[in-house]
């Protein structure tokens, strides 16, 4: 493919996560200003909610409820249209470390990941569960055994699940049950020293994943093979993507200097960046 330019659509985040496209809005976690914006196609930013232990995965009920991942304290939360917030569940029990991203399937249950560590205190890699949270509030031990489980999809058909392993270098696959149990776990895709973030699902089937660590966003095949390439500008990271826009094909990049808890907190130079691909969005989230 042929250079991309990158468009700054917002700038002075402190570190974004968790971009969607929906109700003809960008919609983004921001750790470290606790919070979650929308942001209009001309970046106009509104707030939308705070969340004092830093959000991260967004989803959206059949309600029109939102679904957010609280970090810090392992919980889930719900925001109700009428701007209501309570807690759906707490995943203390069974979270190692931080919460993290989050899909939320057409029946409104929620896949959650975790770092499965103290990332930020460069504590040893320890693995981590996948839980999913039913509309209830259950929690259930969805997998096991996931290198950092991090950014999901979920087909448009709603059979099969897509989890990023950061530290495991690969997509894992599973297929969804009619009661939201997971069978069949494969994988879809797996490279050395590639560390999946933040991904998307596209209308052939590909994977758009943000590379944590090395500084760019890749187009990924079914099947297996990178084959589309969107370095960062000089100095950042991307860590998450997502497409969307009217006709889908907008990509959003979320960019950073670096992911290091400390720096982020104190700078406000996270900046949201946008593309134009061929293939439009498809599946979840």
């Amino acid at each position: 493919m042929g250079e991309r330019t990158l468009t700054q659509l917002a700038e002075g985040g402190g570190f974004f996560e968790g971009p969607r496209w929906h109700d003809g809005r960008w919609w983004v976690s921001d750790f470290y200003r606790q919070a979650v914006f929308t942001y209009t196609t001309d970046g106009q930013e509104a707030q939308v909610l705070t969340v004092e232990n830093q959000p991260s995965g967004l989803g959206w009920l059949s309600d029109g409820s939102l679904l957010v991942v609280s970090m810090r304290d392992h919980k889930l939360l719900r925001l109700d249209i009428y701007d209501r917030v309570e807690e759906v569940a707490d995943l203390s029990h069974y979270a190692g470390g931080h919460l993290n991203d989050m899909v939320v399937d057409a029946h409104g249950r929620a896949y959650v990941g975790s770092f499965g560590f103290d990332l930020m205190a460069r504590a040893e890699p320890r693995n981590a569960d996948l839980l999913r949270v039913d509309v209830d509030g259950t929690v259930t031990i969805a997998a096991g055994d996931l290198a950092f489980p991090n950014g999901s999809v979920i087909t448009p058909d709603g059979e099969t699940l897509i989890v990023g392993e950061t530290m495991g270098n690969r997509y894992t696959a599973w297929t969804i049950a009619d009661d939201g149990s997971l069978s069949d776990r494969r994988t879809w895709f797996q490279q050395e020293g590639l560390a999946p973030d933040g991904c998307c699902l596209d209308a052939e089937g590909h994977i758009w994943s943000a590379d944590a660590l090395a500084n760019r966003c890749v187009r990924i095949a079914p099947g297996g093979g990178i084959v589309d390439t969107i370095p960062a500008p000089d100095g950042l990271g991307v860590y998450a993507c997502m497409l969307g826009g009217d006709d889908g094909r907008t990509l959003l990049l979320c960019a950073a200097p670096d992911y290091y808890e400390q720096r982020r907190k104190v700078a406000r130079e996270a900046v949201l960046l946008t593309t134009t691909v061929d293939v439009p969005h498809a599946g979840l989230p």
